[in-house]
């Protein structure tokens, strides 16, 4: 291991890999340091891999990676106990290539993606833990690892280290997350045949399909569950507000054993085998919990710096923009010779511009908006429900009295008022 790089990049997911990889394509001598045993053993998300954002980094990837399924239909369920209100698209056209999304398995893509950093040039060193950035006068000049000697420099460091970022928290970037900050969603892999899959969502072969899920899923608290397909596995999973968790008691696992055990979701999972859990903590605050970005040798990318999108479920692919772009202004730093603030600031302007600042910005009150007013998960979407069933039984009713029905239940005038209210406070949120 050399004593000095250009960069050393902590944490081999999304946005680590993507940063690595570009800096060592661009000439930068880098380092990147995984904690677990190999890129992808500690990391989790729902599955979906979004073609462009990686197709910026690797043009046609797609042609090696160990993808699973190319996504051709995209479908919504708003659930109540027993039933669902379902809608969503399928486009062959995301069926030819280059396709739009894919289903991965982080521990297969994450290996091959770390390994393409490591052809350009980059330096893999696993199950090495950084405890601490080095500090002097003010400036980030290297890491600290638990390994003997463990005193690593650069000229820059990217954090690259999750939700959690403790390195990022001890540089003073971020405070300590609250429970209504961060949510923790739960999944499971399950082991089915490819005929089976196909058959049960009616795909064709090589086609994939995801399945988000709302209200009862969630038991009313918010977040999702989601249920995606791979090439002979589904990946079945649920993610709340770890706030929601903690005021309605659910231990995570008992809440994605409801899921699995749900009459909308079972039939889907029928004779399948778990062959592995995983559980992840998510950023959900948005852009009121991002904190620092950038500092006197450092940028912070990808989880750390809270970049989801909570409300389109999208996070490997602004993890992935903000590695390449912090990558970018590293590289133009490296060619001035200066790791000031000042320089790597770039970074952060560039990341506000593109779609992952646009879209943070667009969605900045989403999620403290829908915490507070939990009625959107436990009243309205049941609501939707029993209307669809009032106006799609056929028992002698003319559809004039079903809608006057469906008009009664939504309640006495003050009622409907603030239903009223509500539809119009969640389309400004989301405008």
């Amino acid at each position: 291991m050399s004593e000095k790089f250009d960069a050393i990049v902590v944490g081999a997911g999304p946005a680590g890999i993507s940063c690595a990889f570009e800096l060592a394509k661009g000439g930068a001598n880098v380092l990147l340091l995984e904690r677990g045993e190999y890129p992808g053993s500690k990391n989790v998300m729902g599955g979906v891999l979004y073609r462009k954002m990686m197709e910026d980094i690797i043009p046609d990837f797609h042609k090696e990676a160990p993808l699973e399924r190319p996504i051709v239909e995209q479908r919504f369920m708003m659930m109540d106990k027993e039933s669902a209100v379902t809608f969503g698209y399928k486009g062959l056209e995301w069926a030819q290539e280059p396709y739009n999304n894919f289903t991965v398995l982080r521990a297969k893509f994450d290996q091959w993606f770390a390994g393409k950093a490591v052809e350009q040039g980059a330096l893999l060193v696993n199950e090495t833990v950084v405890l601490e950035c080095i500090v002097e006068d003010g400036k980030v000049i290297g890491v600290r690892t638990d390994r003997p000697n463990g005193e690593v420099y650069a000229d820059v460091v990217v954090l690259a280290d999750g939700v959690n970022s403790l390195l990022g928290k001890s540089l003073g970037f971020h405070k300590e997350y609250r429970p209504d900050e961060v949510a923790l969603a739960t999944m499971e892999i399950i082991k089915l045949d490819s005929k089976t899959i196909e058959e049960r969502f009616n795909l064709e072969k090589n086609q994939g399909c995801t399945i988000e899920l709302f209200g009862d899923a969630t038991k009313g608290i918010l977040g999702t569950g989601f249920l995606y397909t791979n090439k002979d596995t589904l990946s079945i999973g649920v993610g709340t507000l770890l706030s929601g968790l903690i005021e309605h008691k659910i231990r995570p696992y008992e809440l994605l054993e409801y899921v699995k055990n749900h009459p909308m979701v079972r039939p889907y999972l029928a004779g399948g085998e778990p062959v592995e859990y995983l559980a992840h903590l998510i950023p959900e605050g948005g852009l009121k919990s991002m904190g620092r970005i950038v500092g006197n040798g450092v940028v912070v990318v990808g989880d750390a710096a809270q970049l989801v999108n909570a409300i389109h479920r999208e996070g490997s692919n602004l993890a992935m923009t903000s590695g390449r772009l912090a990558a970018e202004t590293i590289l133009s730093a490296k060619e001035q010779g200066d790791f000031s603030e000042t320089t790597l600031d770039q970074y952060r302007i560039n990341l506000m511009k593109s779609f992952v600042g646009q879209d943070m910005k667009k969605y900045k009150d989403s999620t403290h908006h829908f915490n507070k007013f939990p009625q959107y998960f436990d009243q309205y979407i049941p609501m939707v429900n029993r209307a669809a069933s009032q106006m799609f039984t056929v028992d002698g009713k003319s559809k004039w009295e079903k809608q006057k029905k469906i008009w009664k239940d939504l309640g006495s005038p003050k009622e409907k008022l603030k239903l009223a209210r509500d539809a119009y406070r969640a389309w400004k949120v989301m405008k």
